[in-house]
C-alpha cells in the first residue's frame, strides 16, 4: 500500500466537497479542526488504520467522552472515503445507548430567562432579541440568516438545507419584536441580525456575545451556547404537545431517533419519575 500523507491540498478539495454537500459552515469548521487534530499527533508518519486506531485509544486515555472521539473519527473517515482510502478507516467505540441528559450542561427556562434580562439591562438588545428567536422557533445558529425582514412580515421562513427547504412559523409577538427592531437599525429588508457594519453575524460572534453576558446573568457559561437554546425548544415543545413526529419535522431532523436525544431528561428527573411510582413499600 503506497504511504498516506494529509496535505492541504488533499484538506481543501475535501472542504469545497463538503460544501458542494450542503454542510453547514459550523459542520465543517469541526471536521476540518479534528483532521487537523489528527495530522498534528501524526506528526509526519503516514495515514494508516493502525495508527487512526492508536490515536483513538489515546484520545480515551485523555478522557475524551466516547461520543466525541466517534464524531471526531467521523471526520476522519469522511476524509478518507473522499480520498479513497477506506482501508485507513477505524471502529468507532461502541456506545451505550444515553438514558439521560449531563443537568450540568441542560439550560433551564428559568437560567434563560436571566440571559435575557441580563444582555437587555447591557444594552445588548440584539443578542436579546436574537436568543429569543432561535429559542422561540427551534432553529439551527446557521439558519439566523433566515429570519430576515421579509419573514417577519409573513410570519414564516423558509429554510434550505441540504436539499431540502422546511417552513419555520413565526410567533407573531417575535414577528413584531423583529419588525420593530429591523426599523430602529433602518433594515428594510434582508438578514435582520447583522454586525455594525452591516455583515451577517457570524456562529463564533453569537456563541462569543452569549458567552460575555454568562457572569451577569449568573448562569454556568458550559451550558449557553446557541444549540442549547434549540435545545429547551424541543424540551418545551414536547412537555406540552408530546408530540415527537411533528417537532422532528419543525427541528429538520431526518430521524426521529436525532429527535429523541433532545429529549433526554437529568437524573435528578428521573429520581423524582422512580418515586412516584412508590413501589418501596
Amino acid at each position: 500500500m503506497p504511504e498516506r500523507t494529509i496535505d492541504p491540498a488533499q484538506l481543501a478539495s475535501y472542504t469545497a466537497h463538503l460544501r458542494r454537500e450542503e454542510r453547514s459552515p459550523g459542520t465543517i469548521e469541526k471536521y476540518l479542526r479534528d483532521i487537523r487534530a489528527f495530522a498534528g499527533w501524526l506528526d509526519g508518519r503516514p495515514v494508516s488504520r493502525e495508527l487512526v486506531a492508536e490515536w483513538r485509544d489515546h484520545l480515551l486515555s485523555k478522557d475524551y467522552a466516547p461520543v466525541t472521539i466517534n464524531s471526531m473519527l467521523a471526520a476522519l473517515n469522511g476524509l478518507f472515503h473522499f480520498l479513497g482510502w477506506d482501508e485507513c478507516r477505524a471502529k468507532f467505540l461502541k456506545v451505550q445507548r444515553r438514558l439521560f441528559r449531563d443537568a450540568g450542561r441542560e439550560l433551564t427556562r428559568q437560567e434563560y430567562e436571566r440571559l435575557l434580562a441580563a444582555a437587555r439591562a447591557r444594552g445588548q438588545e440584539r443578542l436579546a432579541l436574537l436568543m429569543e428567536a432561535i429559542c422561540a422557533t427551534g432553529i439551527r445558529v446557521s439558519e439566523v440568516r433566515y429570519i430576515t425582514v421579509e419573514a417577519a412580515q409573513r410570519g414564516r421562513t423558509e429554510i434550505s438545507l441540504k436539499g431540502k427547504i422546511r417552513t419555520i412559523l413565526l410567533p407573531g409577538k417575535l414577528c413584531r419584536k423583529l419588525l420593530k427592531y429591523a426599523r430602529k437599525q433602518k433594515i428594510i429588508s434582508g438578514e435582520i441580525f447583522l454586525t455594525g457594519g452591516g455583515k451577517p453575524m457570524s456562529r463564533c460572534q453569537i456563541w462569543a456575545e452569549m458567552k460575555r453576558v454568562c457572569k451577569a446573568a449568573g448562569v454556568d457559561s458550559s451550558k449557553v451556547f446557541p444549540h442549547n437554546l434549540r435545545h429547551l425548544f424541543a424540551t418545551v415543545y414536547y412537555r406540552i404537545y408530546k408530540d415527537i413526529v411533528k417537532l422532528a419535522d419543525i427541528l429538520g431532523h431526518s430521524s426521529v431517533e436525532t429527535t429523541r436525544i433532545y429529549l433526554l431528561t437529568t437524573g435528578t428527573e428521573h429520581r423524582r419519575q422512580l418515586e412516584r411510582l412508590r413501589l418501596v413499600l
